[in-house]
């Protein structure tokens, strides 16, 4: 597995952290490649070729977002409205429920009473308590066929057979990053047990974190890039970026698409387009990032599922670079033979498989394999 050296990657924190980065940079010039090797373990995968099983009667349409839980079990969500008219007859409902031997076990989800689901389906989450997030990023004037004209400024739970319990936003109705009461476009969801918090990516039409109470969806606070107050352009299409200058990046988030929260509290902000992870307290306090511009970088994030979460995933492009969690050090990359490629969003479970759902291309499970020190920096 190899790398590119730290010319191509940043990280930016405190003046110290910025010297050693500078130091280990000039280390890394000036020393042979074979003495460059790193020999700490990383984790190993290998592509399973039998997951998973859909039924014949089930199509599935554009693979968003893969959830595990408590059980190994994954929860997968597709967008049925992607199919081609002549397969809509046969689409699965938007969350497809599989065994960890890869058997389908249920489906459920789709427009109901009482709530507003998704016109995009894009991620799923489920919580420590075993309820399922499930937000949109469909935008209005986006001219996708066959959707509403309506901004998806919702995030809907339920319980894991498909139960409606809670509804934070309403569709259509967000006033922008200053809003507390709706998101808008939400990307990805994550829970802190202790105190009981939904963290949110928001995502693609705001440009921040917002967190909320996970029983009653009561508004806690907010922060954007740099744990500044969050701002930016809301565009419908992607800002996508062609030239990136050196240093820290561009002071907002641009497509905020993923998020996780470790079992210590720290946040981890995936700045898609910005090809970036930020970290931060779990107060919004912002720590350092990691900033890779050489090729898509942080589409998605996923921990080791070890109690430290040593290891951070990080999938961009065609593949998965696994970080050290607290460090935010390279510490080599998942790319192996007949692998998707780093994912829309990946998730991991109990044993140290990685999921990958990689929207058009599909979805994969990647088997842990074992530890490996043969990482390159």
């Amino acid at each position: 597995m190899t790398l590119k050296t730290k010319r191509n990657t940043s990280c930016s924190s405190s003046p110290l952290a910025l010297i050693a980065a500078a130091t280990a940079a000039v280390w890394l010039l000036s020393v042979p490649a074979a003495a460059q090797q790193q020999t700490r373990a990383v984790p190993t995968f290998a592509v399973d070729p039998s997951w998973p099983k859909v039924p014949d009667k089930y199509k599935l349409g554009d693979i968003s977002s893969i959830a595990i839980d408590a059980q190994d079990n994954a929860y997968v969500l597709h967008r049925p409205r992607t199919l081609k008219p002549e397969d809509a007859a046969s689409a699965a409902p938007a969350v497809v429920v599989f065994d960890p031997a890869g058997n389908f076990i249920k489906a459920w989800g789709g427009a109901g009473a009482g709530y507003e689901w998704p016109e995009r389906e894009h991620g799923i989450y489920i919580d420590h308590k075993g309820f399922a997030w499930i937000g949109g990023n469909q935008c209005p004037t986006s001219g996708t066929a066959g959707l509403k004209l309506v901004a998806d400024d919702q995030l809907v739970k339920f319980t894991l057979d498909g139960k409606f319990v809670l509804q934070i936003g309403k569709s259509n109705q967000s006033k922008g990053d200053g809003d507390t009461a709706n998101v808008h476009r939400a990307a990805d969801a994550w829970m802190l047990p202790r105190t009981n918090e939904i963290f949110v990516a928001d995502g693609y039409g705001n440009h921040r974190v917002i967190v909320f109470d996970a029983d009653t969806g009561a508004f806690k606070r907010t922060w954007g890039a740099f744990g500044k107050p969050p701002g930016g352009k809301d565009n419908c299409a992607i800002a996508r970026l062609t030239e990136f200058a050196p240093g820290d990046g561009l002071p907002d988030f641009n497509v905020a698409h993923s998020i996780r929260v470790s079992n210590d509290g720290m946040v981890y902000l995936a700045d898609r387009e910005n090809r970036r992870v930020q970290m931060f307290t779990s107060d919004g306090t912002f720590v350092k990032q990691l900033r890779h511009v050489a090729d898509p970088f942080a589409a998605n994030l996923a921990f080791s599922p070890d109690q430290a979460q040593e290891f951070l995933y990080v999938g961009g492009g065609k593949a998965i670079t696994i970080v050290d969690r607290k460090t935010l050090d390279i510490l080599g990359r998942v790319q192996t033979e007949k692998q998707l490629g780093g994912g829309h969003h990946i998730a991991t479970d109990s044993k140290g498989n990685l999921y990958i759902a990689q929207t058009a291309a599909g979805m994969q499970r990647l088997l842990f394999k074992g530890m490996s020190g043969a990482a390159v920096r």
